[in-house]
C-alpha cells in the first residue's frame, strides 16, 4: 500500500486554501484603508498645528496663502520648525501629492483635507463669515483639519 495523497485530496486542499485566501484580502484591504485614515488624522493635526504656528509667528498675524504647497512653500522653512518634510496624502489618486490647503477669502478660515478612502475630493472652498464647508456631497468621505465651524454648508 503507498502512503501519500490522491489528486482529490490535493484538489480539496487547495480548494480550502482559495477560499481562505479570498476572505483574508478583502479583510487587508480593510485594515490598509483603517490604516491610512488613522495616518492622515494624525498628519493633519501636525499641519494643523504647524499653520497656527506659522500665523503666530508673523507680524501681522496671518495664515499662510492658498499655494501649490503649503509644506515646501510656507512650513518647511518656519521658525519655530514643526514640520521637517512634506507630508504625503495617502488616498490622493496623484501618488505623492500633499494634503489640500484652502485659505477663506477673508483670511480668518482655513481647511487642511486628505480625499478620504474613495480618492475624490469633495470640499469646494471655506466660507469667509462662518468658516462653513462648501461640499459638492454632503456624504463625503474626505479627512480634514479646520479652524472654521466644520460645518458642511450647501
Amino acid at each position: 500500500m503507498k502512503k501519500g495523497f490522491t489528486l482529490i485530496e490535493l484538489m480539496v486542499v487547495m480548494v480550502v486554501i482559495a477560499i481562505l485566501v479570498g476572505i483574508a484580502i478583502p479583510r487587508f484591504k480593510g485594515m490598509q484603508d483603517e490604516a491610512n485614515i488613522t495616518k492622515a488624522q494624525s498628519e493633519l493635526k501636525t499641519l494643523q498645528v504647524a499653520v497656527e504656528s506659522y500665523r503666530s509667528n508673523q507680524n501681522p498675524p496671518a495664515y499662510p496663502d492658498t499655494a501649490t504647497s503649503l509644506v515646501e512653500d510656507y512650513l518647511l522653512d518656519a521658525s519655530p520648525q514643526i514640520v521637517s518634510s512634506i507630508l504625503y496624502d495617502p488616498f490622493n489618486p496623484d501618488n505623492e501629492a500633499e494634503y489640500q490647503y484652502i485659505l477663506s477669502d477673508d483670511g480668518h478660515f482655513y481647511i487642511i483635507y486628505s480625499y478620504g478612502p474613495d480618492g475624490v475630493s469633495n470640499i469646494l472652498r471655506i466660507q469667509d463669515s462662518t468658516g462653513d464647508i462648501d461640499v459638492d456631497d454632503t456624504e463625503t468621505d474626505d479627512i480634514f483639519v479646520t479652524n472654521g465651524s466644520g460645518n458642511f454648508g450647501v
